[in-house]
């Protein structure tokens, strides 16, 4: 019987696994839908990425894929959802968080947005200090993950907001739009801190044994790049590639995800020149995923496909489960793919069409 460690492993060396592998997230308010449903409580705190997660629901879903994280994208999560009745908080970069609610037929939520730049002011920059990535606390859930579960699952070290996110967070997303234009050499100072830190980070991921480092920046609109293919490939892809080739320089089997939402589709080639193996989320309102295949299968795997805009939220239990018989039928056929919704499960998806979406992808 091939384990879920194995079958990630032949599906991104394009052999055909005895099914697709999959991965799946789940915003915190899901989550504690989802405990309810299997298990009748609430259960604790739930990071989508991955940092601190007891992995009861991944367990129970059978799921292939485990994540665990250490990075700023904890931030999104680490204040309101740990520490309840903070509506504002300021997390250990300084960037000011607020709680922007939201509701659904399935209960009440609420999303966290970034707001109060550190360095909005330019004088700040060179003054600015990172939190120190080599704190060995920020480790301890990584070390037990790979400890319990590295002999049987794929264990995914989630780096995201590798270097853009984290900049504008930093900066203020306007002001570093205008500072492409109008301030290219504020703009590699500002780019540089994440940069640092970030790679510090995914140097002790791969020291400590996970399978795949999860790189990325969200830098795709719903049909547009937010920025040009050339701005891209001057300010993000050298740092990218810098990046990739220094964890294979520790260790050249492990693998590398890159996430961006959107429409990316001009600067794929680019990502596989620089070393990555997987293309999350792919988005099918915003690219075609067969056709990706078609053009870059042989030489890159994708993760996600299954759509999290329409799908997932508004269609049916077959209407899922026929979305993810196309999947296998047009880009899983020979391995290279792991199957997941494009996004973390979010309040507005019925639970049946969670279930749906597993039990197709088992072959049931």
């Amino acid at each position: 019987m091939t384990n879920r460690r194995e079958r990630v492993q032949a599906a991104l060396t394009h052999e055909r696994p005895d099914r697709v592998p999959l991965e799946m997230s789940f915003t915190p308010e899901f989550a504690a839908r989802l405990r309810r449903h299997l298990f009748g409580d609430d259960g604790a705190g739930h990071n989508p990425h991955g940092g601190g997660n007891d992995y009861a629901l991944e367990l129970a879903l059978d799921l292939d894929v485990l994540l665990t994280s250490v990075g700023w994208a904890n931030s999104y999560y680490a204040g309101a959802h740990y520490n309840p009745g903070a509506d504002h908080y300021v997390d250990e970069w300084g960037v000011g968080w607020r709680n922007v609610p939201y509701r659904t037929r399935f209960g009440d939520g609420f999303y966290t947005e970034y707001c109060d730049p550190p360095l909005a002011d330019a004088n700040a920059i060179d003054g600015y200090r990172a939190p120190d990535p080599t704190r060995p606390e920020l480790y301890a859930a990584v070390e037990r993950t790979v400890r319990e579960f590295g002999a049987t699952h794929w264990i995914v070290g989630s780096c995201q907001t590798t270097v853009w996110e984290t900049a504008v967070a930093l900066r203020g997303f306007e002001q570093l739009l205008f500072d492409l234009v109008d301030a290219p050499d504020l703009v590699e100072r500002v780019l540089e801190i994440p940069h640092r830190y970030h790679l510090e980070v995914c140097r002790r991921l791969v020291g400590l044994g996970v399978d795949m480092i999860w790189l990325g920046d969200d830098v795709g609109g719903q049909g547009a790049m937010l920025m040009s293919p050339a701005t891209w490939r001057a300010v993000l892809k050298p740092r990218l590639a810098a990046i990739i080739a220094e964890l294979r320089g520790l260790r050249r089997d492990v693998a590398i995800a890159y996430h961006t939402d959107g429409f990316v589709e001009p600067v794929i080639e680019d990502l596989i020149e620089i070393g990555v193996d997987v293309l999350h989320p792919v988005q099918p309102a915003c690219m075609d995923p067969a056709a990706l295949r078609r053009r870059f299968g042989k030489r890159l795997s994708f993760m996600g496909t299954i759509d999290q805009q329409r799908t997932l939220p508004f269609g049916s239990p077959a209407d899922v489960r026929a979305e993810v018989a196309e999947r296998l039928r047009t880009v899983g056929t020979s391995g290279g793919l792991i199957l997941a919704p494009t996004h973390h499960v979010q309040l507005d998806v019925p639970i049946e069409n969670v279930m749906a979406l597993v039990d197709a992808a088992r072959g049931g």
